[in-house]
């Protein structure tokens, strides 16, 4: 619904803002709405958009996963390799004192961290969108064996 400014000069800017939707306030908006048709469609509309959102995403991970682990792996080998021959030379020292301090970092994050915040609102998720979660869930696995 349109709202109808007194500003002089600005009001028809306004209201071509609210019926376009290209108000700066509300740039979610459509993520929304989108969201709320789902949320009412029927069961098997809800199964099968989440089971194909689903095997995306699973087979992106997939690919991705398998990208990310070879060029790690191989950029590991390689180090390895060139400080065997000599080529380069690792202060273990400092870097077992930098993992150290990283991995101390990373668990006072952690800790500090709403997990259970986190976890409640996916439970009341998932109890709420039962059919999007599951197909979902689904889609992710067999995207995954993709």
């Amino acid at each position: 619904m349109p709202i109808i400014t007194e500003d002089k000069g600005s009001g028809r800017l306004e209201i071509i803002k609210e019926i376009t939707g290209n108000n700066s306030n509300n740039s979610n908006d459509w993520i929304k709405k989108m969201y709320d048709d789902i949320t009412k469609a029927s069961a098997a509309k809800q199964i099968t958009i989440g089971g194909v959102s689903g095997w995306c995403a699973g087979y992106l991970f997939s690919k991705v996963g398998k990208a990310a682990a070879t060029a790690l792996g191989g950029s590991l080998l390689l180090i390895q390799l060139a400080q065997h021959r000599g080529y380069i030379k690792i202060n273990w020292t400092k870097v077992e004192r930098e993992f150290n301090s990283a991995s101390h970092t990373v668990e006072t994050t952690a800790r500090n961290s709403n997990w259970e915040e986190y976890l409640e609102s996916t439970k009341q998720f998932v109890k709420d969108n039962a059919f999007l979660a599951s197909g979902f869930g689904g889609g992710f696995l067999i995207g995954l064996a993709s």
